[in-house]
């Protein structure tokens, strides 16, 4: 059965080209000396990305293999203007990321409901000949092409926004910890891999306050190199402010599971380890008190180096046992000062973003209205033929 949850598409994206132009010279009976009267061409259509709230995968444009603009219309005589083309609007969830395809350069992200992202701009229209009649020139006979249109294959990758992400081993409880503290409903099996698609559910917490939790499908050592399912989905945690580790009770070393688990994110993002870390002992309903209590000062007393100051708490899902704490200590965390500024929204580092960013919005958005805008003299292959000359009787 296919799966509903799409995090991954490549889309040929093309804004609309501007419309030419008008060369046309107006002579009628009761207006002899008319002269020139080409209108301007349209601009063509441009591409925007949108974020849209109620997206939650890219499903939706996974058969959108191909998304053109409009073109421009041509100008016509009287100084009629060609008709603009039609801006397209891509809906994409929030937490979408942009490639270029070809380049693997990044180009932008939607990370708010509303939020609208140039991706291609359609060319402007060309100036009729009536732009260009002056005191010396009063019949000029030529007219300004359209701009060409832009192309960009396009790669968009879904990374879910969450508070709170879980990582951990196929069965460590992660489906089991979510059921239990939101009305989410993932798939719970005591197999190997049940989760096969990540699933967000959102967390009640004191005072009518709430956090979103992110179960994301588990990770296997390897995972960085592309074993297992981890690869695929390594990436939703990027978008998770604080990241809950989560390693079973009843294993035989909890200290050496958590440092291979910090391994693979490090192989796979070493920005990752920037970010706040708890650790979750779960299944503690198959332990008893005196084991918890042992385990508890174990962990405890000799902190290793990758543990290091790391909150760590026992908890079952099935019992409820630990799961207040958990919450504290999850709401603590993520609103400490140190917290606040260590999210990572793409694979590249904050402030390299933010240069690209800046570098595609100069290139792709004018530096203002058309009409302040200097238009290149024309070539001569730019020239239209002029036996396409018309005229009015």
């Amino acid at each position: 059965m296919e799966s509903n949850f799409v995090d991954y598409v490549k889309i040929l994206c093309r804004s609309g080209k501007g419309g030419k132009g008008s060369m046309h010279l107006r002579h009628v009976k009761y207006n002899p000396n008319g002269g020139p009267d080409g209108g301007d061409g349209g601009r063509g259509g441009s591409i925007y990305l949108r974020g849209n709230h109620n997206y939650w995968t890219l499903l939706h444009l996974k058969y959108e293999r191909h998304i053109f603009a409009e073109h421009g219309g041509n100008g016509g005589r009287d100084k009629c203007h060609g008709t603009d083309g039609k801006d397209v609007y891509i809906d994409v969830p929030c937490g979408t990321v942009v490639y270029n395809a070809e380049t693997g350069r990044y180009v932008c992200d939607v990370t708010y409901d509303g939020q609208e992202v140039l991706l291609l701009k359609g060319g402007r229209g060309g100036l009729g000949n009536f732009q260009f009649r002056t005191a010396t020139n009063q019949a000029p006979r030529y007219a300004q092409p359209g701009e060409p249109m832009q192309e960009m294959t396009v790669i968009l990758e879904l990374k879910l926004l969450a508070d709170v992400g879980l990582v951990g081993f196929p069965n460590a409880g992660k489906s089991t910890l979510v059921s239990a503290l939101s009305n989410a409903k993932p798939k719970i099996a005591n197999y190997p891999f049940t989760t096969m698609e990540p699933s967000l559910g959102i967390v009640g917490y004191r005072d009518g306050k709430s956090f979103v939790m992110a179960d994301i499908p588990g990770i296997i050592e390897g995972a960085a190199e592309g074993r297992g399912l981890g690869l695929r989905f390594l990436r939703h945690i990027e978008r998770n402010s604080l990241l809950l580790f989560m390693v079973p009770g009843d294993t035989d070393d909890i200290r050496h599971e958590y440092e291979v688990l910090l391994n693979e994110l490090r192989q796979f993002n070493p920005e990752l380890l920037d970010k706040q870390r708890v650790l979750a002992v779960t299944k503690c309903d198959l332990l008893d008190e005196e084991l918890i209590d042992m385990l508890r000062q174990e962990l405890e007393a000799s902190p290793s180096a990758t543990l290091g100051e790391t909150r760590v708490v026992f908890i079952s899902a099935v019992t409820g046992y630990g799961l207040d704490e958990l919450k504290d200590v999850l709401w603590a965390e993520m609103n400490a000062e140190s917290n606040k500024l260590a999210a990572v929204t793409t694979t590249e580092s904050i402030a390299h973003r933010d240069k690209d960013m800046t570098r595609f919005q100069a290139e792709m958005a004018d530096e203002g209205e058309d009409d302040d805008i200097e238009y290149v003299d024309i070539a001569e292959d730019d020239i239209e033929d002029l036996d396409d000359f018309e005229y009015e009787d």
